[in-house]
């Protein structure tokens, strides 16, 4: 019966790895076709033209700029208030924890189209409110941001506050002890601690904000952004560049997980080496 289990996870994980991989090799083939339609059928020969045809378009590239800020700003903004959210949510209780939380998970709930439009009316109402005409109150890629961020947080939140669940509090009561301030113990303790949940925050906040459509066309006001220049093409007549431009995105994405595993090996080998040699003198100490 173990046996036959063991199979049938086999089989099951081959057929879906075929279910993720066969979609993302006919688009990348789609790329190097040289017909006008975005696909494999007919096959008219290999060329390298689309490829050119997308480094030439200067519309894409200033969105794709446009997308790394949004998706910079983000990233920043969402582990700011993210982790703040989990480090309040873990040192309080009772209801007002239970309330803090259902309002941070909350945001995960709601449609992005509500979220866009929602965030774009109430900062251009506050705008005309006051009768003023800064920027801040006018749709662009500061109130997409701002959207994003909203629900992106709580994303954050989840995962800081999973890290700070495992946290030794005694390590900080020893700290206060010593004479350390609050200030010190969240620099020198608890921060340290929370990077892997941080940098893992805000991987995923990155990644969501590229990928978002919903809030930014809503609160975009002209620009564009990569997912919202996609759609357009899709809209006027899609073409192979845009499989020349999500097979370059795969890439990159490809390269930069195989860069984050090959670091995290290296950082286990390194940790490995030193577990062990602290081990070896303890054994040589009690020997003695």
């Amino acid at each position: 019966m173990y046996q036959f289990r063991q199979t049938l996870a086999r089989v099951y994980a081959f057929v879906f790895i075929l279910y993720l991989l066969i979609p993302l090799g006919i688009m990348g083939a789609a790329a190097f076709n040289d017909n006008k339609t975005p696909s494999i059928v007919p096959w008219k020969g290999v060329t390298g033209k689309w490829f050119d045809a997308l480094f030439a378009d200067e519309t894409m590239w200033l969105a794709f700029r446009n997308t790394l800020v949004v998706a910079v700003a983000v990233s920043l903004l969402a582990v700011l208030v993210g982790t703040a959210a989990a480090i309040l949510i873990n040192s309080i209780s009772g209801r007002l924890r239970t309330t803090l939380y259902g309002l941070m998970i909350s945001t995960l709930l709601i449609p992005g189209a509500v979220i866009g439009i929602s965030t774009m009316i109430m900062w251009t109402k506050i705008g005309n409110g006051i009768h003023s005409d800064f920027i801040l109150f006018k749709p662009g890629l500061h109130l997409s941001v701002l959207g994003q961020v909203s629900y992106i947080a709580a994303m954050v939140m989840l995962l800081v506050l999973a890290r700070l669940q495992s946290f030794d509090e005694g390590l900080e009561e020893a700290a206060l002890d010593l004479g350390a301030s609050h200030a010190q113990v969240m620099r020198r303790i608890l921060l340290p601690y929370l990077y892997p949940a941080i940098g893992a925050g805000g991987a995923v906040a990155f990644f969501q904000s590229i990928e978002n459509y919903n809030v930014t066309q809503f609160t975009r006001g002209g620009a564009n952004t990569l997912t919202v220049y996609v759609f357009s093409k899709v809209r006027s007549g899609i073409t192979p560049t845009i499989n020349a431009l999500a097979l370059m995105l795969m890439i990159a994405t490809l390269a930069l997980a195989i860069g984050f595993e090959i670091n995290r090996r290296r950082k286990a080998r390194i940790e490995d080496a030193r577990q062990a040699e602290a081990r070896r003198a303890t054994a040589l100490e009690e020997a003695f």
